[in-house]
């Protein structure tokens, strides 16, 4: 089993490190340095804020999961957890990952069985993944690839009717109360993300073309979650150079488009370490005080 785990993380790494090294080839790092230098601050400012609005209303949406299994949590706890497992998702993504992690600090500190806890999360993620499909549907009637790809349409129709049933399907019994409020959740989480690629698209100076970037970044985002490769990293590259080069866009500006976004994630994960720290320090005094008053 280790062994099977470590070749599928082996392949993980040479997929996104194949990934980056096509699109880099591409791409000069002189020419997407230089792109990079020409964004402007002060929309790369508020797209880091609303990465992290769209993150605090995610964590409330997961708390609702764990309501529903009797976890109860207050949403700073809550909020806490979610940029902990952030910041394990995007740098431990082939380990224990940060969906893992979470599960494992609710057993530890709360004592909560193992299998509703998986089921929370799993949904979570599916809840997520709901919202993402939705909009990515919406916007790509309006952009340009739908005249690229018409017989692509009545797919999208079919996806946007269906999606959100589907994912009621896939709610058990326990989970199914949640499901207008997760849902509802879900794409506000989606539109803040949106808002924050919006201002991304505008510091590059792509104020051109933004549903079609808007599109790309809904179907890369989709593409990352996929368990292909190193959270998500080189997937997203790939997809806006092949987005721009479709319709000869400057391939540079989008795939810097795909680079700032990561590093607004990576930033934003960060707050998970520290947020680590504390818990720990908390568990520490917690003992301290357990062992004082058994004396």
């Amino acid at each position: 089993m280790a062994d099977k785990k470590r070749l599928i993380l082996l392949l993980k790494i040479a997929l996104s490190l194949g990934a980056l090294v096509y699109v880099f080839s591409r791409v000069g790092p002189r020419q997407l340095l230089h792109t990079l230098a020409d964004t402007e601050a002060g929309w790369l400012v508020g797209a880091l804020l609303a990465f992290n609005l769209s993150k605090i209303v995610a964590s409330v949406r997961l708390n609702r999961f764990f309501a529903a299994i009797g976890v109860r949590l207050s949403e700073a706890e809550a909020l806490r957890l979610y940029y902990i497992g952030m910041f394990y998702n995007l740098f431990l993504p082939g380990g224990i990952g940060g969906d893992g992690y979470k599960i494992y600090l609710l057993k530890r500190h709360r004592e909560a069985d193992t299998a509703p806890l998986i089921a929370a999360t799993l949904l979570d993620r599916i809840s997520g993944l709901a919202s993402l499909l939705f909009f990515a549907g919406v916007l790509f009637l309006f952009s340009r690839y739908a005249a690229l790809y018409p017989w692509a349409r009545p797919l999208d129709w079919a996806g946007l009717v269906l999606v959100y049933p589907v994912t009621w399907l896939l709610y058990r019994r326990g989970f199914r109360p949640v499901f207008r409020t997760t849902a509802w959740l879900g794409a506000v989480t989606q539109l803040l993300q949106l808002l924050s690629a919006w201002m991304l698209a505008l510091a590059l100076g792509l104020q051109g073309h933004l549903i079609e970037v808007l599109t790309l970044f809904l179907l890369s985002s989709v593409a990352a979650v996929l368990p292909l490769s190193v959270g998500g990293v080189g997937i997203r590259e790939f997809v806006f150079l092949y987005g721009f080069q479709l319709l000869g866009l400057d391939t540079a500006r989008g795939v810097a488009f795909s680079v700032l976004f990561f590093l607004i994630t990576a930033v934003s994960s960060f707050t998970g370490l520290f947020l680590r720290h504390g818990l720990d320090e908390e568990r520490d005094v917690k003992k301290r005080r357990s062992s004082v008053s058994k004396r």
